[in-house]
C-alpha cells in the first residue's frame, strides 16, 4: 500500500505493508536509525517519535496509521548541522551516557515543552516517566530539560 505523510518537513510517498510497523519502517525502509526499538511492546519510550506534534511509540504504530499525518524523528530536530537546544541540553547537562535512550528522551521532552514550556521538576518526571533509562539514574535528564525551562522563564 502507498502511505503519503510528511518526515520532518519533508513530503514522502512511500509503498508499505499494512502490518508494518512505523519503528521498522523508519529503520528499515527509510534508513533513519535514531530511532530505537528496545522492548517492541511499549514498555520503554526508546522508539518515541512526535505525530503532529505528540509523541507516540513507533513501535506500536503501523505504518498505515501515519496517512496524512505529520511525524518528527531525533533526526529532525536538528537545524542544518546545529544541534536542536534540547540535544545540546543532554549533552550539556551529561543526560547522555550510552545514548540509546536519548532519542525517545528527547522526542518525549519536546512534546512536554512544546505543551508546558514552563514545567516544574515534577511535571517532567511525570512526562518522562514511560521512558527507561539504564545509565544516568533519570536525575541528568530532569536537569537537561528543567534548563530548558529555566531559559524560558529567563526570556520572560
Amino acid at each position: 500500500m502507498k502511505i503519503r505523510f510528511t518526515l520532518n518537513k519533508q513530503a514522502i510517498e512511500i509503498e508499505s505493508q499494512p502490518d508494518c510497523r512505523v519503528v521498522d519502517l523508519l529503520r528499515e525502509q527509510l534508513v533513519l536509525t535514531g530511532t530505537k526499538e528496545a522492548c517492541g511492546s511499549g514498555e520503554c519510550g526508546a522508539c518515541t517519535i512526535l505525530v503532529d506534534g505528540v509523541s507516540k511509540l513507533s513501535c506500536l504504530m503501523l505504518a498505515a496509521q501515519l496517512e496524512g499525518r505529520e511525524i518528527k524523528t531525533i533526526e529532525g530536530m536538528s537545524v542544518s548541522e546545529e544541534l536542536h537546544p534540547l540535544q545540546k541540553a543532554f549533552c550539556d547537562q551529561g543526560a547522555v551516557q550510552c545514548g540509546f535512550c536519548s532519542p525517545g528522551m528527547v522526542m518525549a521532552s519536546a512534546d512536554l515543552l512544546q505543551r508546558n514550556p514552563l514545567a516544574t521538576r515534577q511535571e517532567i518526571r511525570q512526562a518522562l516517566s514511560g521512558n527507561l533509562c539504564r545509565c544516568t539514574g533519570y536525575q541528568k535528564i530532569v536537569d537537561a530539560v528543567d534548563s530548558m525551562v529555566q531559559e524560558t522563564r529567563n526570556k520572560s
